[in-house]
């Protein structure tokens, strides 16, 4: 199951070592002077976690990978931004929801 959550590995500037994070356990991390070693480390301790809160009968975090998305959320903009971004879209013949769309996409 811990093969399921989402890892990243990072340069920390701070520690200048490699740092293993995982998305759904936001207060774990692995650090290590080697990329692999942080990826591999984070993986074991996210593993551990979840072996622990068995034995506890806790809930572990589900997955983002599990998680089922709707494709639709509500952002909230300045007027004057929603202005100019219906503005934009209307200059480029596309919708509103599409402009922000196209925009988020190249951004992500």
């Amino acid at each position: 199951m811990s093969d399921r959550y989402t890892y990243r590995v990072t340069l920390s500037a701070e520690d200048n070592e490699y740092v293993g994070l995982c998305v759904e356990f936001p207060s774990l991390s692995w650090l290590s002077p080697v990329p692999e070693e942080s990826f591999a480390g984070i993986r074991q301790l996210v593993s551990d976690s979840l072996a622990d809160m068995q034995t506890l009968n806790e809930t572990p975090p589900q997955p983002l990978a599990d998680r089922n998305y709707s494709g639709r959320f509500m952002v909230r903009v300045p007027p004057e931004t929603h202005r100019d971004l219906a503005i934009r879209a209307a200059e480029e013949g596309v919708s509103l929801n599409r402009l922000v769309s196209a925009r988020l996409a190249r951004d992500a």
